[in-house]
């Protein structure tokens, strides 16, 4: 397989670093990769399996195995195959899960087998702190804390002094809540009502109305994928009339083609590969995200491209730079180099990735800093940039 334009640079770079340890023979390294390819979570995990399927056969010089089960959006699934996929396929490195509950039941596993695993997630605490299993943790996709801290300072600077607060009853919400709540703080943002809801839920009439009742300036949802259009379409059919805002969670087209009229003007913060079309040509990741969104949409066509295909893009590109170095110290297929690998992909410096740049260190295994974070929103049923 030809490597697609955007990440040919990246082969390269590999292919020469991997040159000065050719006359190693090494065996093929495996890839594991959980998705979560049907169920609430399939908008997520169907575009990140996308990204994949465009990655090279190889890695640094060395041919690679990609095994992908699909965990039907379940984490005690998500936790089978990761048993699977380390006890029986016995792969060198982890990608996935894609939603929180499931990236956070797997750490034990993880950690347990000595194998890195590269997550998909948005929420902060399946990394954070770093210590214990999390050690074992990376995380391609910015951390909630960055969101809302981009978040809270567009709604300062908009006037917003109170906001009644909706969000996933799970350690997704829990996080956002958490993450929201200190950057609201600082920016004399109140949250005048808080209500939860289940992934799976038909209605949240009642906590519409309780947080209508609060009269906020504004609304956050928090919430990932196609079940956060429930909360805002309930919202306009009751009558809000302020903004409404959602998490980084929403970033694919079935949200825009499941909401409709409902979710126009929505406000988001994201990561530059949503709105790479809108970008100004200053924004310091917009190069490589038009590279990536123009490769993507080729392959799958026009408005497809989501945040959650950038984050799996990315990965690819991490383990080019990681394996490169692993690669000279151990062998794929023992412990050895799952060992080393951990502390190559805890070592990126400025490595590029459709939606930012990387640089990871022993207390920081996401490594983007605020040129992967932006703020956008729902115009004319598409993702457009609103600053940063």
């Amino acid at each position: 397989m030809k490597p697609h334009s955007f990440l040919r640079p990246l082969v390269v770079a590999a292919a020469l670093a991997a040159a000065t340890c050719a006359s190693i023979a090494h065996a093929d390294i495996k890839v594991g990769i959980d998705l979560s390819s049907t169920g609430p979570a399939a908008a997520i995990g169907i575009t990140s399996k996308n990204a994949m399927l465009m990655w090279p056969d190889t890695i640094a010089g060395q041919k690679a195995d990609y095994i992908v089960l699909d965990d039907g959006s379940d984490p005690g699934v998500a936790v089978r195959n990761i048993h699977k996929l380390i006890n029986e396929d016995h792969v060198d490195v982890i990608v996935g899960p894609n939603i929180t509950p499931a990236a956070l039941a797997a750490l034990d596993p993880v950690a347990e087998s000595k194998t890195p695993m590269i997550t998909l997630v948005g929420s902060g605490s399946v990394v954070e702190p770093q210590q214990g299993a999390r050690v074992w943790a990376f995380k391609m996709a910015q951390t909630d804390a960055a969101m809302a801290d981009v978040m809270t300072r567009y709604m300062a600077a908009h006037g917003v002094k109170t906001v009644g607060f909706i969000g996933f009853a799970d350690s997704y919400g829990d996080s956002w809540l958490n993450e929201f709540t200190k950057y609201a703080k600082e920016r004399n943002i109140q949250i005048v009502a808080t209500e939860r809801y289940n992934r799976t839920d038909a209605s949240v009439t009642g906590q519409i109305l309780k947080l209508m009742s609060a009269k906020p300036d504004a609304m956050l949802i928090a919430g990932a994928g196609t079940p956060t259009v429930l909360p805002q379409r309930t919202l306009i059919e009751r009558g809000y009339k302020g903004p409404i805002y959602q998490t980084h969670g929403i970033a694919t087209p079935e949200f825009i083609k499941l909401g409709g009229k409902d979710v126009e003007g929505t406000l988001f913060p994201t990561q530059p590969v949503v709105v790479a079309r809108t970008l100004p040509a200053d924004q310091p990741a917009q190069k490589a995200a038009l590279a990536f969104v123009d490769a993507y949409e080729a392959k799958y066509g026009p408005g497809t491209v989501t945040q959650f295909a950038g984050d799996a893009a990315g990965v690819y590109p991490r383990l080019q730079d990681a394996v490169a170095r692993a690669l000279k110290t151990a062998q794929p297929g023992t412990e050895a180099f799952r060992v080393a690998l951990r502390s190559e992909l805890e070592h990126a410096h400025e490595v590029v990735v459709p939606n930012g740049m990387v640089n990871t260190s022993p207390t920081d295994h996401v490594g983007l800093d605020q040129r992967a974070s932006v703020m956008g929103t729902v115009r004319g049923g598409k993702f457009v940039y609103l600053g940063q």
